[in-house]
């Protein structure tokens, strides 16, 4: 029994180094965009983004427990969590890595694919990962990794990545977003990712072939894609709604929480 108890000791520690060795934190962030009176998304749309989120935050927290993970959930209930405390809790790790899950949202019901967002030069690799399986598990066009400032990616002191699954304004994403099978695979490949699984590349969706800088990274206009920019940066413009809303109730509310 000794012995048997030292031979998975060693297996955990042979494990554990060499995630070490690769950069892998054997901590994870895990940040479901939106919460409480944010249902992310923009006005409007049909399917709620902040349950979505938090489903597949929650299935991929039982993946990575079930792998050996520290989980750690910015929220794992129906509940508005400002930025800057999200933030908090993944600076109060350091060490760790930060994974943001959000929706995509557009005024355009056209508007697919799987979108992955980076601030960090320490988090590109970490990026490519991620998109990469997901990507290789989604039935999406690959609209690219790109480096934006959003909040939760800037005011982190640890490797950060936001992940858009998909457009809910899309007839096609949305119903599959609807799908618990499609929101586990999601939570699976983020998991993949996030363990430097190796996945197949995709070609960029055509539109973006010519400010592509490289495999998956991508230039885009700063904030030209407004549509996207409304849901990712739901999570900052959430916030600073919050705020303005506290100060004056006569002030609206703004859509979106969890990513600028």
């Amino acid at each position: 029994m000794n012995r048997y108890r030292l031979t998975l000791f060693a297996i955990a520690s042979l494990g554990a180094l060499t995630a070490s060795a690769f950069g892998q934190s054997r901590t994870i962030i895990i940040d479901p965009g939106h919460g409480g009176f944010d249902r992310g998304g923009v006005p409007g749309q049909r399917i709620s983004e902040k349950d979505k989120c938090l489903d597949v935050g929650l299935r991929l927290r039982s993946i990575l427990m079930a792998s050996g993970y520290r989980v750690i959930m910015t929220r794992d209930s129906d509940v508005f969590i400002p930025l800057p405390t999200r933030v908090a809790i993944a600076n109060a790790h350091p060490g760790a890595t930060f994974v943001s899950i959000h929706f995509n949202c557009a005024s355009r019901a056209g508007a697919n694919g799987i979108e992955t967002y980076y601030y960090r030069s320490d988090s590109a690799n970490l990026a490519q990962s991620i998109h990469r399986n997901v990507v290789s598990g989604a039935p999406s066009e690959n609209r690219g990794i790109r480096r934006r400032g959003f909040y939760v990616l800037r005011k982190t002191s640890i490797p950060s990545v936001l992940v858009e699954c998909g457009f809910l304004t899309n007839p096609t994403e949305g119903s599959l977003a609807l799908s618990a099978g499609y929101r586990q695979t999601l939570a699976q490949q983020i998991a993949r990712g996030i363990q430097r699984e190796p996945a197949p590349s995709r070609p960029l969706t055509a539109s973006l072939r010519n400010v592509s800088l490289g495999g998956d990274f991508v230039r885009v206009p700063a904030e030209s894609s407004g549509r996207s920019r409304k849901r990712s940066s739901k999570s900052s413009r959430s916030h600073s709604s919050k705020s303005k809303s506290s100060k004056s109730s006569a002030t609206k509310k703004h859509k979106k929480s969890s990513e600028d």
